[in-house]
């Protein structure tokens, strides 16, 4: 198992999180990168790997509310799973420039 950055003492708790997309760039400004996103959350959602409370979207980053049993694991899935999905739309689109920061 790949060890992780992510501290999370109270596991029962719902915790606060932040995480933005690499050098900022703006790419929630595309609806169909915003859809992505939430499509990877609510999956997580539906599958009881996370409960989410709350989420607001901003150009470039997510601040979320969530609770898991295994918050760092999954947040670090849906981080994987919905870079990858975006990362592969960007190419297929031909738009691998915004990659470069």
């Amino acid at each position: 198992m790949a060890k992780t950055r992510y501290k999370i003492i109270h596991k029962e708790a719902p915790h606060f999180l932040t995480t933005t997309v690499l050098n900022w760039i703006p790419l929630f400004i595309n609806p169909q990168f915003v859809k992505i996103l939430l499509d990877s959350l609510n999956f997580l959602q539906a599958e009881n790997r996370i409960i989410h409370y709350g989420y607001v979207v901003m150009v470039n980053h997510i601040h979320l509310t969530a609770q898991s049993q295994e918050l760092a694991r999954e947040i670090g899935n849906f981080k994987s799973l919905t870079a990858r999905t975006i990362i592969d739309d960007l190419i297929a689109e031909n738009r691998g420039r915004f990659l470069n920061g």
